[in-house]
C-alpha cells in the first residue's frame, strides 16, 4: 500500500492515529470527515482557496539559496523553503485558510485554537479577522510571557486569549483547553488544531492543507533534492514538506525534535527518538510518558514544546520512509544567529532547529549534492527570549 493512500477508512496509519474522543464529539467528526471529504472534490471550493492562498496569504513561498551557509557548512547546496515570508510569518495560514473555509461549509460561527510559539494563534485570528467570525485562542501561561508579541498580535486581530494556568503551562495544556471547549459548544463551534495531531479526520486534513509547501519546492527547484529536512514538533510543516516526496526513494527525509537540555525525560521533547507508543489529545501516536502519565517537556522553542506528535510521523518511523533525530537547545540557539549573521533571516527558534542539524551533518553525506530546509516560520517571535537566553551575567 504506497505511503500517500493513508489513512484508511478507519483514520489509521498503520497502528496509530483512530478517534479517541469523548461520544460528544463522534458526530462532529464524522460530519467533518464528510465535508472535508467533498470539499477536495469541489472546484469552487479549491479555486476559492487556492486564490486565497495566492492574493491573501503571497503564495507560492520562495526559495532561496544559502550560499553563505554552504561555505560555512561545506557540504551541498543548501535551498531555503521560505513560510517566513507567508503571510503572519510561518507556514500556518496554510492550514487555518483551508479550515476556516471548511468551517463556513459547516455554518460555525466560532472559532477556537491552541497555541504555543503563538504562529497558529495568530494565523487563526487572522483568518477569523478576514471572515468575520468570533475566535478564542488557548495558550499555556508559560507561553504567553515568552511569545508576548504573538499575542499582542492576537489581541489586535481580534481573538480572545486564554492563558492556561494547568500543568506545565505550555502547548499540551492549551490543547487540552480547547479539548474541552470544543466538547461544550460543538453545535456553533469549529476547532483548528494547528498541527497534524488529534483525531481523524484532523491529522489527514491539516497535512493536505500543509502539503503546498512540498508541491511548491517540486516545481521551483526543477529536480529532486537529494535530502529534505524539517523540524518536528507536532509535525505540520514537516508533514507538509514531506508528504509530496514519499513516493521519490532518492530523496532523503529528515525530521529533527527538539532535544532541549539532556537526555533525561522532562528535559527534552524527542518524543519519536525516545518516546513509546499511546493516546495523547485523541489519537495513537508516539508520546512521551512516565508510567502511564503524560510527561513534562522542555525546549527553548515554544513551538516544539510538545509531549507527543502527528501520527502519522509516528508511521512514517515505523516504516523508516522518514529520519528522526534531534538537536538540543545550545544548538538551535547557536543556528539562530548563525543564520542571521550568514543569510539576513531571522528563523524561527522552530525553524533552527533544522538548521543546526543541517550545520551537524553537512558532511557525513559527501555523495550528496542538493538540500532544502523548511524554514517555517520568521523569528521575530523569538527575538526577546533569545536576547534573555544569551544575555551576559550582570556583575
Amino acid at each position: 500500500m504506497s505511503l500517500t493512500t493513508w489513512p484508511d477508512a478507519r483514520g489509521r496509519f498503520g497502528e496509530f492515529g483512530g478517534r479517541f474522543v469523548p461520544e460528544t464529539l463522534h458526530g462532529a467528526l464524522t460530519l467533518l470527515e464528510a465535508q472535508y471529504r467533498a470539499v477536495k472534490e469541489d472546484v469552487a471550493f479549491q479555486a476559492e482557496l487556492q486564490s486565497e492562498l495566492q492574493d491573501f496569504s503571497g503564495r507560492p513561498t520562495p526559495l532561496t539559496r544559502a550560499t553563505r551557509l554552504e561555505k560555512a557548512w561545506e557540504g551541498p547546496e543548501i535551498w531555503l523553503k521560505r513560510e517566513d515570508l507567508n503571510h503572519t510569518g510561518s507556514h500556518k495560514l496554510n492550514n487555518c485558510l483551508g479550515q476556516v473555509l471548511l468551517a463556513r461549509r459547516l455554518g460555525k460561527t466560532r472559532i477556537i485554537a491552541e497555541t504555543g510559539a503563538g504562529q497558529h494563534g495568530v494565523a487563526t485570528a487572522t483568518v477569523c479577522a478576514r471572515y468575520g467570525l468570533k475566535c478564542v485562542v488557548y495558550m499555556g501561561a508559560e507561553d504567553v510571557r515568552r511569545q508576548a508579541l504573538n499575542v499582542y498580535r492576537m489581541r489586535l486581530l481580534g481573538a480572545e486569549v486564554r492563558p492556561v494556568e494547568s500543568g506545565s503551562r505550555t502547548l499540551k495544556d492549551a490543547t487540552n483547553e480547547a479539548m474541552r471547549d470544543w466538547v461544550a459548544t460543538v453545535d456553533d463551534t469549529h476547532y483548528i488544531i494547528g498541527s497534524v495531531v488529534g483525531p481523524h479526520p484532523f491529522p489527514m486534513m491539516v497535512r493536505d492543507f500543509q502539503s503546498v509547501i512540498g508541491a511548491e519546492i517540486k516545481k521551483q527547484l526543477g529536480r529532486l533534492p537529494d535530502r529534505v529536512i524539517a523540524c518536528v514538533g507536532g509535525g505540520s510543516n514537516a508533514a507538509g514538506t514531506f508528504y509530496p516526496f514519499l513516493e521519490d526513494q532518492s530523496v532523503a527525509l529528515v525530521g529533527v525534535e527538539a532535544g532541549g537540555v539532556s537526555d533525561r525525560l522532562g528535559e527534552h521533547c524527542r518524543s519519536l527518538s525516545a518516546g513509546s507508543p499511546g493516546v495523547l489529545h485523541g489519537a495513537r501516536t508516539y508520546l512521551l510518558q512516565d508510567q502511564g502519565q503524560v510527561s513534562r517537556t522542555h525546549s527553548l522553542s515554544a513551538g516544539l514544546d510538545y509531549p507527543g506528535v502527528g501520527p502519522e510521523h509516528s508511521f512514517w518511523k515505523e516504516t523508516g520512509r522518514v529520519t528522526y533525530e534531534s538537536v538540543t537547545d545550545a544548538e538551535a540557539l547557536a543556528a539562530f544567529q548563525q543564520v542571521a549573521r550568514c543569510e539576513g533571516i531571522v528563523a524561527a527558534l522552530e525553524s533552527s532547529h533544522a538548521f543546526a542539524w543541517a550545520a551537524r551533518s553537512a558532511k557525513r553525506f559527501p555523495q550528496e549534492k542538493v538540500w532544502v530546509i523548511c524554514c517555517s516560520g520568521r523569528g521575530d517571535k523569538d527575538v526577546a527570549e533569545v536576547e534573555r537566553l544569551t544575555r551576559e551575567p550582570q556583575s
